[in-house]
C-alpha cells in the first residue's frame, strides 16, 4: 500500500477510536471492546474500498454494509462521522433519548443500510441484498461485519449456507476473531473453531488477515475482489481494545464505558498515537 494512502488511514483510524471512547463515556455505557477492534477494518472499507458517497446515501448503485454485531455500532458511527454522514458532535449524544444515534445501527441514520443487533440476523439481512443485487445485475458490493461469538449462532450457518447455494459472490463477510465474547473466551464458551475450515465446508472462499495491519488488510480485500464464484470471508485476528492499553485482550469492556480517569487516560494514549502519526 501507497505510503501516504496508510498513513492517512492510520490517523482516520485512530481518530475513529477517540469517537468510540467519545461516545461510550458520554453515553455511560455501551461496547468499547469489540467496537475498538474493528476501527481499522472500517476505515478501509468507507475511505478506500466501498463505492458510497455522503451526498448521496440512498444512491442504488453504491455499496452495501451490514454491522451484524450491532453492538460494537460505537467504531461504526465514528466513521460515519468522519466520512461526513452527520456531525462528530452528534458522537457525544450517543444512546441519548431523542437523539440521532442509539445503542444499535437503525436505518434511518444517515449512511446505516440496515438495523441490526439482535446477532446471527445481520449476516442474513447482507445475504438478501447480495441475491437482490444478483437479480437485479446491480454492480454494488455488500459487506458485513460478525463477531467470533456472534458465529455460535445457528442463523450465522444456515446464511453461510443460503450464500453459498445462490453462488453470491458479491457478498464479503468479516468475522471479527478477537477471541472474547461477554462470558469470556469464545474458545470456553461454545467454541466456533476452527472458522476457516467451516467456512470453507459451507463453500466460501476463506481469507485470514492481520484486522490492524492496513497493508495485510489491503492484500486479503485485494484478494476478495478476485473472486468471482462464491462469497468471500475474511477470518480477522484481532485485538479487543485495540489502541487502549487497559482495554486490549480484556473481556469486561463488553458493555462497561470508561469513567473519567479511564476516559482521559484512553483519550491520551490515542492522542499520543495520533501525533506520532502525523510526524
Amino acid at each position: 500500500m501507497d505510503a501516504a494512502l496508510k498513513n492517512n488511514l492510520q490517523k482516520i483510524a485512530c481518530k475513529a477510536r477517540m469517537g468510540v471512547i467519545e461516545g461510550t463515556f458520554n453515553a455511560k455505557s455501551g461496547h468499547p471492546g469489540g467496537s475498538l477492534s474493528i476501527c481499522d477494518t472500517l476505515t478501509y472499507l468507507y475511505f478506500n474500498k466501498m463505492n458510497v458517497d455522503p451526498a448521496n446515501p440512498e444512491d442504488p448503485k453504491r455499496d452495501r454494509f451490514v454491522l451484524s454485531k450491532g453492538h460494537t455500532a460505537p467504531a461504526l458511527y465514528a466513521v460515519l462521522a468522519q466520512k461526513g454522514y452527520f456531525s462528530r458532535d452528534e458522537l457525544k449524544c450517543l444512546r441519548h433519548i431523542g437523539a440521532m444515534l442509539q445503542g444499535h445501527p437503525c436505518i434511518h441514520t444517515p449512511g446505516v443500510d440496515m438495523s441490526s443487533g439482535s446477532l446471527g440476523q445481520g449476516i442474513s439481512a447482507a445475504c438478501g441484498m447480495a441475491l437482490s443485487g444478483k437479480l437485479d445485475e446491480s454492480p454494488y458490493k455488500v459487506y458485513t461485519i460478525l463477531g467470533d461469538g456472534e458465529i455460535e449462532e445457528g442463523q450465522v450457518w444456515e446464511a453461510a449456507m443460503f450464500a453459498a447455494h445462490y453462488g453470491l459472490s458479491n457478498l464479503t463477510a468479516i468475522v471479527d476473531n478477537n477471541g472474547l465474547q461477554i462470558d469470556g473466551a469464545i474458545t470456553e464458551v461454545c467454541s466456533p473453531e476452527p472458522i476457516t475450515d467451516k467456512f470453507a465446508a459451507f463453500g466460501w472462499h476463506v481469507i485470514t488477515m492481520d484486522a490492524h495491519d492496513f497493508d495485510d488488510i489491503d492484500r486479503a480485500f485485494s484478494e476478495a475482489s478476485a473472486v468471482t464464484d462464491k462469497p468471500v470471508v475474511i477470518i480477522q485476528k484481532s485485538v479487543k481494545g485495540k489502541g487502549v492499553s487497559f482495554m486490549e485482550n480484556q473481556v469486561g469492556w463488553h458493555g462497561t464505558a470508561p469513567n473519567r480517569e479511564q476516559y482521559e487516560q484512553a483519550m491520551a494514549e490515542l492522542n499520543a498515537q495520533l501525533k506520532e502519526l502525523e510526524g
